[in-house]
């Protein structure tokens, strides 16, 4: 049997959870509650199998255009998020980032999520990353222009920008060798990336829940982990049974 793979970094896309309120005959912001406490169960689990940073896709770009009321409820989830988890966060180490575009974010919302980084900055277990007002688009087009400003201030020539410099500009470079997801799970049956780290996904494993978010368990994620570390991984090279 072949070397199992290492799963350091898992992305999760948390789908569903207004149609799992909706199943239930109950109002989206339910869903979303829901799904919140589940980030929770989610994190401690992955914390368990050993995975170095987690990071869910919380709120996009692109959500805004929702109704004001949903919009409002989702910028007031991580201040009942960190002001119930935190102490659950700092006893198991947990350090938290909050990737995206924060100076965008109500203040209420952008206050909180600078206080959890800043006292969990010293915790060094499992990183829980979340992206909250992220768009991969224009978080490359972020990239492009910082470089483009460091050619024009004389600090870079662009022969020199390569993979391994634009990966270093975007929001996942701070983690160094785990900055690229090694699998990426979506709930809720979709079967797309949705302008979620576009870049670093290139050589990930994806795999699909038909579970909206809410009920997607700790038993699910380590089913998955197994299969992930079952699966032939090449990254465009033949392994010795192709050739």
């Amino acid at each position: 049997m072949g070397k199992k793979n290492q799963l350091n970094h898992l992305a999760i896309i948390m789908d569903g959870n207004g149609r799992w309120a909706k199943k239930r005959h109950k109002p989206r912001y339910v869903g979303h509650k829901e799904g919140m406490n589940n980030v929770e169960r989610i994190t401690l689990a992955a914390d368990k199998l050993g995975i170095k940073v987690l990071t869910l896709y919380a709120f996009s770009t692109e959500n805004w255009a929702r109704p004001k009321e949903e919009v409002a409820y989702l910028m007031n989830l991580p201040v009942r998020f960190f002001d119930k988890f935190m102490p659950t966060l700092m006893k198991n180490n947990v350090k938290v980032n909050i990737m995206g575009y924060l100076d965008e974010l109500p203040k209420k919302t952008y206050d909180i999520v600078q206080r959890a980084m800043h006292e969990t900055a010293n915790n060094t277990g499992l990183i829980l990353n979340f992206a909250f007002n992220y768009g991969s688009r224009k978080e490359i087009v972020s990239a492009v222009q910082k470089l483009g400003q460091a050619i024009e201030a004389g600090e870079l020539n662009s022969s020199e920008i390569d993979e391994e410099l634009i990966s270093k500009n975007l929001m996942t470079g701070k983690f160094e060798e785990y900055r690229d997801p090694d699998l990426l799970i979506r709930t809720s049956g979709e079967q797309r990336i949705s302008n979620f780290l576009l870049w670093q996904l290139a050589y990930s494993e994806l795999a699909f829940s038909s579970k909206n978010w809410p009920d997607f368990t700790a038993e699910d994620l380590e089913k998955f982990v197994r299969d992930f570390q079952s699966r032939n991984r090449r990254f465009g090279k033949l392994d010795e049974s192709d050739s």
